[in-house]
């Protein structure tokens, strides 16, 4: 071999030498350094405040407004936030739809925002899961990068004068690259409370049909109760009007004073001013109901079911607070919560242990694709150990511990919430179950007073005040024995609501 091939064999020695050294220098090739794709920024579900009771039902009692009164219980329904909004169905029809209450519910059940809302919920719990569960599992990612690149050799202390101070090169490299967690307490934790908020999620939906049972179903009850005042109304006003023309046409006979007549028409027209406000209250309800349903913008219906006196439930006291503690979706969700943050007071405990994880990576890199491109790959088991971490972990499980201790507080505070809506529930039926036997006794009674002194009055025997006073004595007895009614319906739409599954039990309690 001559001096001069020696020396040019020595020289890409060298040159070789040196471009390994300098790869050497580089922590990792720019394919390693890919961590895999930039991940997506969730939108929050809704910007929306939610009410902590989206749907509630109140009941007092109402003072007698005269001496010859009674004390009436008085409920109404209150539904916000969601509860209150639903999507339209379909298209709006020139035919009144017969709704019954089953068809109502039904379609609150498809249509309601509060029960959309409470899917969208779960749907992101599940996306939240398989976050979770990702760390757990393989990540792999493929990365291909061609690098040119110019190096002082003189930068890494070669000070040499047989290589140069600088180095051109370049070098192509496709590598497939694997991340795998062994071993990593706080991910494993952190999935199982992703898991257990999933469950609370999907309970919580279930508990959002109940709601929605009593916003649809109270909602229902009181428009057929304000509808039936309608009616009452509309009856007597007829009864009115009749007495109103006899007295007319007694003063023009001479038969009766002219105050006779006076004091029959300010009832007459009492009565359609009654009449009016009842059907503006009919009008405003049928929108509120076609709201919480998702029936079509303009959509005409009418409301049929009317149910009548049934004082049986046929469940005890007893037998309603057992149901309730197996029933009851939102004890269901809140013992799920609990289980979540003992998951998350886990994890945060594991972060002063080490993990465990191995990355690899395998493919073909060379100074050409096709020509003296080689197999590589490099394997790495990666033990890390906690040391020094300024407290963090400290914080860490303090802040789980503190919402631990909240969440427990609310399961407690949720079974609680559960026994007093049953007891609340038998309480108001037992009420409205005497009021009801009482209200439609006083009610014949009113009526049949009127009729006496409709004949009274026509055989001359008595004037308009008799006639006048019973027929605002049958007003109100109507009006009681309606919303004892309506009373003892509610308690047991709110029965079935404290109980749980309301969908299954409200057709026992609401039979016809």
């Amino acid at each position: 071999m001559t001096s001069a091939v020696a020396d040019q064999v020595w020289c890409r020695w060298l040159a070789g030498c040196t471009l390994l050294f300098c790869g050497s220098v580089a922590a990792q090739t720019p394919v390693q350094s890919i961590t895999g794709p930039t991940r997506a920024q969730p939108v929050p579900l809704s910007g929306r405040p939610q009410p902590s009771d989206p749907v509630l039902i109140q009941q007092q009692t109402a003072p007698a407004s005269t001496p010859g009164d009674v004390n009436v219980l008085n409920s109404t329904v209150t539904v916000q936030g969601a509860y209150a909004g639903g999507r339209p169905e379909g298209k709006a029809t020139n035919e009144p739809l017969q709704l019954t209450l089953d068809a109502a519910l039904k379609m609150a059940l498809r249509n309601n925002l509060g029960r959309l809302s409470e899917d969208a919920s779960v749907q992101q719990a599940e996306g939240q899961r398989l976050a979770a569960r990702s760390a757990l599992l393989p990540n792999v990612n493929v990365g291909a990068a061609e690098v040119f690149a110019k190096a002082n050799l003189r930068e890494v202390g070669l000070k040499t004068s047989i290589i140069p101070a600088a180095v051109v090169y370049n070098y192509d490299d496709l590598r497939g690259l694997l991340q795998q967690s062994v071993l990593d307490l706080v991910s494993i934790h952190q999935f199982h409370g992703a898991t257990e908020n999933l469950k609370a999620s999907m309970a919580s939906a279930r508990n959002a049909r109940d709601l929605i049972v009593l916003a649809a179903g109270g909602t229902y009850l009181q428009l057929t109760a304000t509808a039936a005042r309608l009616q009452a109304s509309k009856a007597q006003t007829v009864s009115s009007r009749a007495v109103y023309l006899q007295a007319r046409d007694r003063f023009e006979a001479g038969l009766a004073p002219r105050l006779d007549a006076t004091r029959a028409q300010v009832q007459l027209q009492t009565e359609e001013q009654r009449t009016l406000s009842l059907q503006a209250d009919v009008d405003t309800q049928a929108l509120r109901l076609a709201r919480i349903i998702g029936l079509p913008s303009g959509q005409a219906f009418a409301a049929t079911d009317v149910y009548p006196y049934q004082p049986d439930t046929g469940f005890t006291l007893e037998q309603a607070l057992s149901r309730a503690g197996s029933h009851r979706q939102d004890l269901v969700a809140a013992a799920a919560s609990v289980r979540a943050a003992d998951a998350a007071v886990k994890a945060a405990h594991s972060e002063r242990l080490p993990s465990i994880a191995i990355h690899a990576d395998a493919g073909i890199a060379g100074t050409a694709p096709t020509q003296t491109s080689l197999g590589v790959y490099t394997v790495q088991g990666i033990v890390t150990v906690p040391v020094y971490n300024g407290g963090r972990v400290a914080g860490d499980v303090k802040q789980a511990e503190a919402a631990q201790t909240q969440r427990r507080a609310e399961l407690e505070d949720a079974r609680a919430q559960a026994d007093q809506d049953v007891r609340q529930a038998v309480i108001q039926l037992n009420a409205a179950n005497g009021q009801v036997q009482l209200a439609i006794s006083n009610q014949a009674l009113a009526h049949e007073s009127l009729a006496q002194s409709v004949d009274r009055f026509l055989a001359g025997i008595t004037d308009t005040v008799e006639v006048v006073q019973a027929e605002q004595a049958v007003v109100q007895a109507d009006d009681d024995a309606i919303t004892a009614l309506y009373e003892h319906n509610l308690a047991k739409l709110s029965l079935s609501r404290a109980m749980g599954s309301a969908e299954e039990t409200l057709p026992q309690l609401l039979r016809k």
